[in-house]
């Protein structure tokens, strides 16, 4: 098969190299627009799975990698003029320009024809070589000639992402991947520094885009921002210089591709590396991503041959398409984390430190315990004394924790009293016209108040305090129990009236709810402080007020359910006013000594409803008027919802709103294992969390869904 490669960057070599040597050698030809000795950028990092994946590949080529590499198995994070050290990861790096040498050599060994300085300037270009090869690859990286020339097919998005970033080198070397974080007049700047040989260092400066223009960076010149930046971070660098090759500050582009081939002039055409994808470099995988992507597509065509390239290309994508997708997703929330750590300079070094390194959900608090033992124990200490010169700490799981009056035994939730240190009941309706299906508890009764006691009996034997939420339907009540199906709504003759701050039904077939009056919000909240009351008088620790999922008070909050045109409808300052006044009035009712929680939806996910930064507010506002605790959740404010769910989904949301607001959170989302709680706890994402294997008592089942 003669293949014409456009690139010769790391992943079209390598995929060169595999092809030429094949069992049947394939005619390789790679065109790249730049000189062979020209490269920009300075280091490149592996992992050992990806080292085994090269070794494997084309030993000789991984011979001579491995045999110029810079190694080292620390992370050192220079934060409040303290550096924490954690170890047992495995790096290794090579300076780019020595990778791409090695490259070159090998694919030269093996025949492939590599031509220098050919410029491929559009589609015209990319018809005629399609015209004499059988199999044309994309490795031109984002800005990809060869894509634009099939976008109907390949349908790119490129999207900037994360904060502005200049890729500088030093000549100081580094002995850990180094993670440098400098307060200035003008905001927090971080570095992501690490070494590639013996003479130099990767010097990646990165803040968000508002810090660099008021420190002026975007009107500076190449050298007045190297001395700035030489200024900034003049006692980590210790006199050493930074090192520019036409570096200049930068936004990440985030490409993906509806698909990875196509066909031009008959001719199939395939994307491989920035070309088809970029993962944010704050998780350092897009070299590793892209040579993957060149063992994947060699491997693709040894086992379909090149008689059935249709078949390869297929294989290949179904094959490396997800894979990607996870590390995109990884490198996503990286690059989220990194563009608002300034608001994680509150915490105390050993818990900042824990949440950079699991920032991207790839490593967890026994992963972290399996590299460095040492280093997981004095986050564990700190977290249980807050004083380091103890030697034993439970793990951040069972830890107490007290909020007012209320002593929690440990930060697992549940609802089964034995191993949780909180039980929460489901959505307790504080009128039968708030239920959201027949069987729902309510709190409005004497018989409800007796129901209530016995579960705060069962809850404290077992060494458990029992939280009630409190809760109205809105125009999500009269439905179905939720094992018949979620928000079927009742027979006519079976429902009963809906209050909403709007006329608007939750879905097909739902009931139009009536819009409330002002005597219907002075019931509502009375309704809401007469049940507090209740709770207390069984016995319940905490009280918690449901402004989620859709239910009642949330739908005051979103735009999406409220069209109110008075003094709660409209700004989202008048939005918050209900739920804010409900909240106040529970407050005063209940004694000084019991806590406040609010189950809060933080985004809609849905289009132009609440978003993140919407949630913070209104945590931040909650927060400021008494409530305690805020409950993270997220979506089913309407039908039409988008959900992003995934293992510890709500993770990131409620970092975001507990150092975002400074108010304590409780998070569920998929938390299946007490590993992901005690990770969430040490990382200070939350500081209570719904565990997922600590399962609802056949007794407090009614309304579950809710």
């Amino acid at each position: 098969m003669k293949v014409t490669i456009i690139g010769a960057g790391p992943s079209g070599l390598y995929l060169g190299i595999l092809l030429a040597k094949a069992e049947q050698p394939h005619e390789v030809t790679v065109l790249e627009r730049n000189p062979a000795d020209a490269t920009f950028g300075w280091g490149v990092v592996f992992s050992d799975e990806t080292l085994g994946a090269l070794r494997d590949a084309d030993y000789p080529s991984y011979l001579d990698i491995t045999d110029t590499f810079a190694r080292w198995d620390a992370i050192d994070i220079s934060y409040r003029d303290t550096v924490l050290r954690s170890r047992g990861h495995a790096f290794s790096a090579i300076a780019r320009k020595q990778l791409l040498a090695i490259l070159q050599r090998r694919a030269a060994e093996l025949g492939v024809v590599q031509r220098f300085g050919q410029e491929i300037a559009g589609p015209e270009d990319i018809a005629a070589l399609c015209a004499d090869t059988d199999l044309l690859v994309g490795a031109d990286g984002v800005r990809s000639v060869v894509r634009e020339a099939a976008t109907e097919t390949f349908r790119p998005t490129i999207t900037p992402q994360g904060g502005t970033y200049i890729w500088y080198g030093t000549d100081l070397v580094f002995d850990a991947f180094r993670f440098i974080f400098a307060e200035s007049e003008h905001g927090l700047f971080q570095v992501h520094g690490y070494p590639f040989d013996e003479h130099a260092s990767t010097f990646i400066v990165e803040c968000p885009e508002t810090t660099w223009r008021k420190a002026g960076l975007d009107e500076m010149s190449e050298a007045d921002s190297i001395a700035f930046c030489e200024e900034l971070f003049a006692d980590e660098l210790g006199g050493h210089r930074l090192m520019s090759n036409k570096s200049t500050w930068l936004r990440f582009p985030l490409v993906r591709n509806g698909s990875w081939h196509a066909r031009v002039a008959d001719t199939p055409v395939v994307l491989v590396g920035d070309a088809a994808h970029t993962a944010h470099f704050t998780i350092g995988s897009g070299t590793k991503l892209a040579m993957e992507d060149a063992i994947a597509l060699g491997a693709a065509f040894v086992r379909h041959g090149s008689d059935n390239p249709a078949a390869a290309l297929v294989h290949y994508e179904r094959e490396r398409k997800p894979i990607v997708e996870r590390f995109q997703q990884a490198a996503t929330d990286s690059a989220e984390y990194f563009s608002r750590v300034h608001e994680h300079t509150h915490l105390a070094p050993p818990q900042f430190a824990f949440n950079l390194l699991t920032r991207s959900g790839r490593i967890s608090h026994a992963n972290l315990a399996q590299r460095d033992a040492d280093f997981v124990r004095g986050v564990d200490v700190w977290f249980a004394t807050d004083q380091a010169e103890h030697a034993i700490a439970p793990p951040p799981a069972f830890t107490p924790l007290a909020l007012r009056g209320l002593r929690l035994a440990n930060r697992m939730v549940g609802g089964v009293p034995r191993d949780a240190g909180l039980v929460l009941t489901p959505l307790t309706a504080v009128s039968p016209g708030g239920r959201v299906s027949p069987d729902s508890p309510t709190l409005c009764a004497d018989t409800d108040v007796a129901r209530l006691r016995a579960a705060v009996a069962d809850a404290h034997a077992h060494g458990s305090a029992l939280g009630v939420l409190l809760g109205h339907a809105g125009r999500r009540g009269a439905t179905r129990p939720p094992e018949r199906g979620v928000d079927i709504p009742l027979p006519d003759d079976e429902a009963w009236p809906l209050l909403a701050p709007s006329p608007l039904s939750f879905g097909p077939g739902s009931q139009t709810p009536r819009a409330m009056t002002d005597d219907d919000l002075a019931e509502v909240r009375d309704a809401f402080v007469a049940a507090a009351k209740w709770a207390v008088e069984a016995g319940c620790g905490l009280v918690a007020l449901d402004c989620g999922y859709g239910y009642l008070l949330a739908s005051f909050l979103s735009p999406l359910t409220n069209h109110r045109t008075d003094d709660y409808g409209g700004t989202a300052e008048n939005r918050l006013r209900f739920p804010l006044e409900v909240a106040e009035a529970v407050r005063a009712a209940l004694p000084d000594d019991c806590p406040l929680g609010v189950r809060l939806t933080v985004t809609d996910w849905a289009r132009g409803g609440l978003t993140p930064e919407d949630g913070v507010t209104a945590a931040r506002a909650f927060a400021e008027m008494g409530v305690d605790l805020v409950h993270v959740v997220a979506g089913q404010t309407v039908a039409e919802s988008t959900p992003e769910y995934r293992r510890g989904f709500l993770s990131t949301l409620s970092d975001r709103v507990r150092n975002g607001a400074r108010v304590p959170t409780l998070v569920g989302g998929h938390l299946t294992t007490v590993d992901a709680v005690n990770t969430v706890l040490a990382a200070g994402r939350a500081d209570l969390c719904v565990a997922e294997f600590l399962r609802t008592p056949a007794a407090l089942t009614a309304g579950r869904a809710a």
